[in-house]
């Protein structure tokens, strides 16, 4: 283990702390979305085969700070109808992991995500069509299984907190609450099947700590955003989060 820790590069590491603060500051200030900007990064860091079990502890390991932060926003009927089927539909895909391709799932995750800027008429509509709660038990199941072979989903849910009404901090507290409970089945699916080991651990932990802080530091410029612009904002890093994904997989 100690022979491993000296072969880790500290630069690297600084690399994926730095990636972290900034992604989740950007995160917070435009409701999620932070983990799926840093897929092509880390995609290009570490390789794509790491990058989702890393992405996965690192976003885990940042969202207790969140949590903190944004707890007493949280909508607690949207947590029990998503988080049971979440749960299942990650250790679904902790096996279908090493067997998936996910090229093809990017780049229709992708397109769902650009069309979220035609469907808010850029930001003008608050909502773009109904939603209702029970949505949430089979959405859990879906966005599960596929963010946990692609390594980051979060904004594909944003339309459907954005259109049962939730806003801002509700938005965010509701969100984190329910990957946070996603993640502890995430990393146990990927511990129970093999596909974290130490140099993963590190990496995940050095992007979790920049996550930490970049949590905190958005807080702050949210708290002072104005809801119309938080929208446009969560639509914006939504259209730049499926461009990245398509991207990614067509050069």
């Amino acid at each position: 283990m100690m022979e491993f820790l000296q072969d880790i590069d500290l630069l690297f590491l600084l690399l994926l702390f730095l990636a972290g603060i900034v992604a989740f500051i950007i995160s917070t200030i435009s409701g999620g979305g932070g983990a799926l900007i840093l897929v092509p990064t880390l995609n290009f860091l570490i390789g794509t085969t790491k990058t989702a079990p890393v992405l996965n502890l690192g976003t885990f390991i940042g969202r207790p700070a969140r949590l903190i932060l944004f707890w007493k926003y949280i909508n607690w009927k949207v947590f029990w109808y998503y988080v049971p089927a979440a749960m299942i539909g990650a250790w679904v895909a902790g096996w279908f992991f090493t067997k998936v391709q996910a090229s093809w799932l990017q780049i229709i995750v992708g397109l769902f995500l650009i069309s979220t800027v035609f469907q808010y008429k850029f930001g003008k509509r608050e909502r773009s069509f109904p939603v209702k709660l029970w949505y949430f038990i089979p959405l859990g199941f879906m966005v599960s299984l596929l963010g946990t072979i692609i390594g980051a989903l979060g904004p594909v849910l944003n339309p459907f907190y954005l259109n049962l009404g939730l806003d801002k901090e509700e938005l965010i507290a509701t969100k984190t609450v329910n990957s946070f409970f996603l993640g502890i089945s995430q990393i146990g699916s990927y511990a129970f099947f093999g596909l974290l080991y130490a140099e993963l651990w590190v990496y995940g932990v050095a992007l979790g700590m920049g996550a930490v802080i970049g949590n905190i530091i958005g807080k702050k410029f949210l708290s002072k955003m104005k809801s119309s612009t938080f929208r446009k904002l969560l639509i914006t890093l939504m259209v730049i989060s499926g461009i990245l994904l398509i991207y990614n997989q067509l050069k």
